[in-house]
């Protein structure tokens, strides 16, 4: 059965750039973005390690550790890793996982078993670009999957954690294109009046009864203050 929003996120023990690896010891009471990549020295996934390398430190001050993967050896990767920090600028610092078996791609669903060019020197099939958000409590929060030769917008990912962390912790949903700051909506269970006495008159709109607008700045207030 694939792997859905909701489901617990399966355990695994495996061996990493930063050793051996227990998955649930590892997300302790933090939250992960585990996320895949095809190929060992490819261009995308150089690119793509060398953008969240940058971004580690934003994903971290959201409590979200990172670690990705790649179904190459570990001596593979620290090579690869070495070419990473040369050519993008950066230093590599959170462990990739060695997938050489295929065994969390198999548990989290990621192999491209569709395309048929995208598998190894021994026929077996790599991975799609995989990103998964679990939260600390062990729980997939977000599953998204691009194709081999698209490259991820890692900006998204962060706009959908703050957005997963505000609607964790207060009665609020998220807009299209919604960014930090912006105006949110109240969730289809929480009244109109019981919004306002939550966020303030002032800073809830209804335009429509299920549709009630609360101003970006009540939300920041409340963060974390109120829980579903």
């Amino acid at each position: 059965m694939a792997l859905r929003i909701g489901d617990t996120a399966p355990d695994f023990e495996v061996d990493t750039t930063a050793g051996k690896i227990k998955f649930h010891e590892f997300i302790g009471d933090s939250w992960v973005a585990l996320f895949s990549h095809p190929k060992d020295f490819t261009p995308v996934c150089t690119t793509e390690l060398g953008a969240v390398s940058k971004l580690e430190p934003q994903f971290n001050e959201r409590g979200v550790k990172l670690i990705g993967l790649s179904v190459d050896s570990v001596d593979d990767h620290k090579k690869w890793l070495l070419d990473v920090n040369e050519t993008q600028g950066t230093e590599v610092k959170y462990p990739m996982i060695a997938d050489k078996d295929r065994v969390v791609s198999k548990l989290y669903g990621m192999l491209d078993v569709n395309t048929a060019d995208q598998v190894d020197a021994k026929g077996l099939p790599l991975t799609v670009r995989s990103f998964f958000i679990i939260d600390n409590n062990k729980k997939v929060r977000f599953i998204a999957t691009y194709p081999a030769s698209a490259g991820r917008n890692f900006f998204e990912f962060l706009r959908v954690i703050d957005s997963l962390k505000h609607t964790t912790h207060e009665k609020i949903a998220t807009p299209a294109n919604w960014k930090p700051g912006d105006d949110a909506v109240a969730v289809p269970s929480l009244t109109t009046e019981k919004a306002k006495e939550i966020f303030g008159a002032d800073s809830v709109t209804e335009v429509k009864p299920y549709l009630r607008i609360v101003k970006g700045d009540a939300v920041v207030k409340m963060k974390g203050k109120v829980s579903i």
